[in-house]
């Protein structure tokens, strides 16, 4: 496939198979991700990816963190409030998620439940927290999103399936505890994947994308 194509067939997959990606081609993966560009080449990330019985232990850990109802704590503050043109594609993605899935705009109870399922990384085999150390800031977390991006693609190429979530950066506390990360790294955001259920209602939900011309400008 070419990069266009993993591009165009690259989704947020929601439903996952129970089966594990074979650890050869994670690390086959992951060994191809660290070609990723960086600014002067600092390489800030560092990637937890976490599988098998310590997964589920962080599933249900942040579960209950989450179930506590508190204020989100991230390492970073990157919560912002989108407005104009942002927030008509925010609420058009939130459309767009929830009526695939059934799911009424004025249903919370069901809403939160969905919502629920981030934590408990949509049954996925494998999760990945991406970290970096505090004091880099904005730049290093330009590096971190071309990282990431750098692994989606390459997972997509070998027929696996993730979600980019902003949501497990939220609460890091179980995280940081069960997976033993040093203070000095903070958590940035978390990827689930695995194999996509292919039939899964939620895995049809596609989101549109802008024009051209509203995005990039020529300049001759």
């Amino acid at each position: 496939m070419t990069v266009e194509a993993i591009l165009q067939a690259r989704y947020s997959a929601r439903a996952f198979m129970p089966d594990p990606v074979p650890e050869a081609t994670l690390s086959q993966i992951f060994q191809a991700a660290q070609q990723s560009p960086s600014n002067c080449n600092v390489q800030p990330w560092h990637c937890y990816v976490v599988s098998g019985e310590r997964k589920d232990a962080l599933k249900k850990a942040l579960i209950n963190e989450v179930m506590k109802q508190q204020a989100p704590t991230p390492d970073f503050d990157w919560k912002i409030a989108y407005e104009g043109a942002h927030r008509e594609r925010q609420f058009g993605s939130a459309n767009a998620l929830y009526s695939s899935m059934g799911i009424d705009r004025q249903d919370k109870m069901k809403r939160n439940m969905a919502m629920l399922r981030n934590w408990a990384f949509f049954d996925a085999p494998h999760v990945a927290f991406f970290t970096m150390e505090r004091y880099l800031g904005i730049m290093g977390a330009v590096d971190m999103g071309i990282y990431a991006q750098t692994v989606s693609l390459l997972l997509k190429e070998q027929g696996i399936d993730s979600c980019m979530q902003g949501a497990l950066g939220q609460f890091p506390a179980p995280v940081r505890e069960i997976l033993e990360i040093p203070d000095e790294l903070g958590i940035l955001f978390g990827m689930s994947f695995g194999y996509a259920l292919p039939d899964a209602p939620v895995n049809q939900c596609r989101t549109e994308r802008e024009q051209l011309d509203q995005s990039v400008t020529f300049i001759r």
